[in-house]
């Protein structure tokens, strides 16, 4: 029994000494393209003064990917989680809201905004299926316009479904 015993002494010393390899960082200028929308925001249609919304985005897991949290004044509430990808260099978007269904976006920056396209059912303005494509750019005033289309023609031709203008939170409630 002792011999054992002085085996798993030695054993846990030299485990404790191996510390496993921290994961590498996401800290590339790919991983920082949408750092622009982090942040605690009030969101208004674009041109109002008419509050809609307040959205928490959050840089997690060691930056390699940006959360919403989406809360409308009304609607549907949700949250998406966002990323880059190495392995296909795109950036990557997951929608999930209160109502059924999830939605993935797919796109990257492209002239200093971030653009996502993606299949979502029942989102045409008149409820019919189609792309969205989400044009995210920041604005003066560490403002955020969030742009977005919908196309029912593959992507032939898009009209305005919603154009969003997030400006920081200017304090009260979370």
């Amino acid at each position: 029994m002792p011999v054992f015993a002085a085996a798993l002494l030695i054993a846990q010393a030299a485990g404790a000494s191996a510390r496993p390899p921290s994961p590498p960082k996401c800290d590339t200028p790919e991983y920082a393209a949408l750092d622009f929308w982090v942040g605690e925001w009030d969101v208004f249609p674009a041109g109002s003064d008419t509050q809609v919304a307040r959205s928490r985005i959050e840089k997690l897991y060691n930056g390699c990917a940006i959360r919403e949290n989406w809360m409308p004044a009304k609607g549907v509430n949700g949250g998406s989680l966002s990323g880059y990808d190495p392995r296909t260099k795109h950036w990557h978007q997951t929608w999930i809201g209160s109502a059924p269904g999830v939605v993935q976006f797919d796109g990257g920056p492209a002239d200093g905004a971030m653009v996502l396209t993606g299949s979502w059912p029942g989102s045409g303005p008149k409820g019919e299926d189609g792309l969205t494509r989400m044009t995210y750019s920041p604005l003066p005033q560490g403002a955020v316009r969030q742009h977005g289309e919908f196309s029912a023609d593959g992507g032939a031709s898009w009209v305005t479904t919603f154009d969003f203008t997030y400006r920081p939170h200017q304090g009260g409630a979370q």
